[in-house]
């Protein structure tokens, strides 16, 4: 197996943060929506904020670096199934932040990071409390991307998942455990 087969240190790292600051996100926001848990809303977005900065590392990683190969042949649909979902992802969540991002502040929400405002509310000087839409259009085309994007990008990495246990307990080929020190990607 040559380097192109696994994964390097840094490779996995950032794979595994941004892996698990998706998934937590992606469930703190059902809940959110689901339950109207008001008080999370400003968390949520510091994180993903900076959750942003780790994504945009791990794609200039993953552009620079490529994927790792197969050690095994696979089916044309099995190798198209594999980009796919794994652009999807790499893409995907780029896109979760940054439409968070755009809807929250075209909605008149604003956004920061724990604290530090980037983008400010729009307050509603006729009704205390209220926030007034900096852009109706794109307040509504961003909560569509970033809810049906949210619910894709979950589907994407349950088939990632499915994959990846596949590769390792079904075909045993202990892709897991492999890390390349090497130096290189």
């Amino acid at each position: 197996m040559n380097h192109k087969d696994k994964f390097s240190n840094i490779g996995r790292s950032l794979h595994w943060v941004v892996a698990i600051g998706f998934i937590t996100l992606s469930l703190a926001g059902i809940y959110m929506a689901n339950f109207e848990a008001w008080a999370l809303y400003p968390v949520h977005k510091s994180v993903g904020i900076l959750l942003l900065v780790v994504i945009l590392l791990r794609v200039c990683w993953r552009l620079w670096c490529g994927w790792p190969g197969s050690a095994v042949e696979h089916t044309r649909a099995e190798r198209v199934l594999a980009t796919v979902v794994h652009w999807f992802l790499l893409l995907g969540t780029v896109l979760m932040p940054v439409s968070g991002m755009l809807y929250s502040g075209a909605s008149g929400h604003g956004f920061g990071i724990f604290g530090w405002q980037l983008v400010a509310e729009n307050l509603d000087p006729k009704t205390p409390g209220q926030v007034l839409p900096y852009s109706d259009f794109w307040s509504g085309l961003s909560e569509q991307v970033h809810e049906v994007a949210g619910y894709m990008l979950m589907v994407a990495v349950m088939l990632h998942l499915a994959a990846a246990l596949k590769h390792q307990w079904v075909a045993r080929q202990r892709m897991l455990l492999q890390v390349n020190n090497s130096g290189s990607c």
